[in-house]
């Protein structure tokens, strides 16, 4: 009788022990929602992080959202948890904007902002009247109006913070040209209507064009795109797995050889 009270003791310490490891690993969060805009930042997850994350028992599911408006709105709801999209000056400004407790938490490999050619094919081609169509988010369209001053086509105000340049910051529209804010993902079919085009690179890319189409490049180094999650699962075990694929070898040797061209993340140096 002694001996079976010692087996029976034995098993339920070890069923104890097997619980509280499986409780370490968080197996209730083995499901996993992220959400991007179309193009690079999708084909990443399906291609590399999808894999790795499975490889570890996770499920992932991706969600390709086609502005940046909902992105965020959606995390903060949880019904993703986690956003690859965006930089943090826009991160920044939107999170504060709608109250929301987002933070970044991971960079990855970013193609540039470009002017493309649309009806003109070169920057020689600018004239009066020339209309160039930009991204119509604050963020963003700074951008553009950073990219218009480098190259003479305006100059703005002394003095201003380039991460919130607006039109009111226009000092001079030197070449005298035409500025059509549109809707970020509608740039790439907007080309045929204006003669340049100021686009996002993701969206350039999903649209079947090659960044080697532009004909002009922002200069910054300053909006390398981030990972977001929710701020209250910063430790929790699912998030850091999920930081850890998109700073894995793998990843960053998929991401070298994929997107060569791309401003890559400053921790990888």
């Amino acid at each position: 009788m002694r001996r079976l009270i010692l087996k029976a003791a034995c098993v339920s310490a070890l069923g104890l022990a097997l619980s509280s490891t499986a409780l370490a690993v968080d197996p209730a969060k083995k499901n996993i929602v992220i959400g991007t805009t179309v193009g690079d930042f999708g084909d990443m997850v399906k291609q590399s992080i999808k894999p790795i994350l499975e490889k570890q028992g996770y499920r992932i599911k991706l969600v390709e959202f086609t502005d940046y408006v909902r992105p965020n709105l959606a995390l903060q709801d949880g019904s993703i948890d986690v956003n690859v999209f965006q930089h943090k000056p826009y991160l920044d400004n939107f999170a504060k904007e709608h109250k929301l407790s987002l933070k970044e938490v991971f960079q990855v490999p970013t193609a540039p902002l470009g002017i493309y050619p649309g009806k003109a094919k070169s920057l020689k081609d600018v004239k009066a009247g020339s209309t160039v169509a930009t991204p119509n988010d604050p963020s963003n369209f700074a951008r553009a109006l950073i990219m218009l001053a480098d190259l003479g086509w305006i100059t703005l105000k002394p003095g201003i913070n380039p991460l919130t340049a607006s039109e009111r910051d226009i000092a001079q529209n030197i070449k005298k040209i035409k500025i059509i804010p549109l809707e970020a993902a509608q740039l790439p079919r907007a080309r045929k209507d204006v003669d340049f085009a100021v686009i996002n690179g993701n969206f350039a890319t999903s649209s079947g064009m090659k960044l080697t189409d532009a004909i002009y490049q922002e200069k910054s180094y300053a909006y390398v795109n981030w990972g977001v999650i929710r701020a209250g699962d910063l430790n929790k075990p699912w998030a850091k797995d999920v930081i850890a694929a998109y700073n894995s070898a793998e990843f960053k040797n998929f991401a070298k050889q994929k997107y060569m061209g791309y401003k890559l993340p400053q921790n990888w140096k």
